[in-house]
């Protein structure tokens, strides 16, 4: 035997010990959880801890390790071995203490297969699925408590957001149709996703910490979800009394119309990439001149309940999506037609009036069509227009539903920010 088959003996084995060590890894990590889950039992009463668990994770190692040389054939009767005992230890346990739990032995199985991938090589996905599956074990009281939480509305909203996403997007064309080729179904249904997506994660945020959290939660994450609406909510608990004080409700409202700017941002740059850098700036200053003046209104009042039906509706029907479809496709029509016929003015026009209506729209649009139908600078301004034309829709709003206590107080900060935008994106 030659140095270089020496050399590469070495290799193999060291790569051998590198895999059955991240499976052993596995295996403990999810011992270690299984085993402080059941710390307090006595000895005999306890199911798969620390050691049975390294122990899986070894076996299911060796049997990846040994694979190659022998056959996958080896897998299929070690994970049925396993599965017949522990099919027995489980039947033995009903038995003993009438526990119906199928938890450790479900984990006991993963952590086999997870152990076998490691053993073929794959560590980096076998390790990812140890820690995914010990924080769902490990987190086993809080999910059980938001399930108690979750009512029926919000399961179907779930699911109808899988529906569209899952199911409907893959089935769609992904080419351009109609005038100039501009309609892609795929891509319109993609950001009606996208934006479905960011809306269904503000309601539930503000659905787990509840609607007694304070203003400050219920302006950002209420912003997340829909800032109009939380404004409109703010401005008739404010005019109902049910709202408190003018200066805490300018203060949820401030928060809410703040936090649509980072929103209109991270959708643009997420459409367009080279969008990021133009929009920061203008976006920063005017988060920040509405987001301090809120934290001082806060401070000044003081703590203030939320009524509970200040949460938003449930984001995600069916018919808000497809009415969002269809005005994004009206939108991103009308905006290669001004294009080709106005050149950018018209561009800025179409911004100013779908901003009034919808900031997301027309920022998906404008963010699809930069750097090809439309310069960088062009679709900035537009996505900087329709949010500053929506900024003050909302002020509008404040100060007619709201009464002028509360106008007065959104409509100075927003006037700043509106002014402060323009000015920094063209300095």
């Amino acid at each position: 035997m030659n140095a270089v088959e020496l050399a590469n003996g070495d290799a193999l084995e060291l790569q051998w010990a590198w895999r059955l060590a991240v499976a052993l890894a596995i295996g403990l990590l999810v011992g270690l959880e299984r085993g402080w889950q059941s710390r307090d039992q006595e000895e005999g009463e306890r199911g798969l801890g620390l050691r049975s668990m390294a122990l899986v994770g070894l076996i299911g190692g060796l049997a990846g390790l040994l694979v190659e040389p022998v056959g996958g054939v080896l897998v299929g009767f070690v994970v049925l071995g396993l599965g017949l005992l522990l099919s027995a230890a489980h039947v033995a346990s009903v038995h003993r203490c009438d526990d119906l739990g199928l938890t450790t032995e479900v984990a006991a199985l993963a952590t086999l297969l997870l152990a076998v991938m490691a053993g073929l090589g794959q560590l980096v996905i076998a390790a990812a699925g140890a820690v995914i599956m010990v924080l769902l074990l490990g987190y086993k009281t809080e999910l059980h408590g938001w399930l108690k939480t979750l009512k029926r509305p919000e399961l179907h909203a779930a699911f109808k957001l899988l529906l569209i996403s899952v199911v409907v997007l893959p089935l769609l064309p992904n080419r351009g149709f109609g005038p100039w080729q501009v309609l892609n179904p795929y891509e319109i249904w993609w950001m009606v996703v996208l934006i479905a997506t960011i809306s269904f994660v503000g309601y539930f945020a503000i659905r787990i910490a509840g609607a007694r959290k304070g203003m400050l939660f219920i302006g950002l994450f209420g912003g997340l979800a829909s800032s109009t609406a939380t404004t409109l909510n703010l401005a008739r608990l404010h005019r109902d009394g049910a709202g408190g004080q003018a200066a805490i409700a300018a203060a949820g409202i401030l928060l809410a119309c703040a936090t649509m700017f980072p929103r209109m941002l991270l959708v643009a740059s997420l459409l367009h990439p080279p969008l990021f850098w133009p929009l920061l700036w203008p976006v920063v200053a005017m988060s920040v001149l509405l987001y301090l003046p809120a934290v001082v209104y806060v401070w000044r009042s003081g703590s203030s309940e939320i009524a509970a039906d200040l949460l938003p509706r449930n984001p995600l029907e069916l018919k808000a999506a497809l009415f969002f479809g269809a005005l994004l496709a009206l939108v991103m029509l009308l905006g290669q037609a001004l294009t080709d016929w106005f050149g950018d003015a018209g561009i800025y026009a179409l911004a100013a009036a779908s901003g009034i209506a919808d900031v997301d729209a027309i920022t998906l649009s404008l963010a699809r069509m930069a750097g090809d139908e439309l310069l960088l600078l062009t679709a900035g301004i537009g996505i900087l227009i329709a949010s500053l034309a929506n900024s003050l829709l909302k002020a509008g709003m404040a100060w007619i539903v709201g009464g002028h206590a509360l106008g007065l107080r959104v409509f100075l900060p927003m006037g700043a920010a509106v002014l402060a935008g323009p000015i920094i994106l063209l300095r």
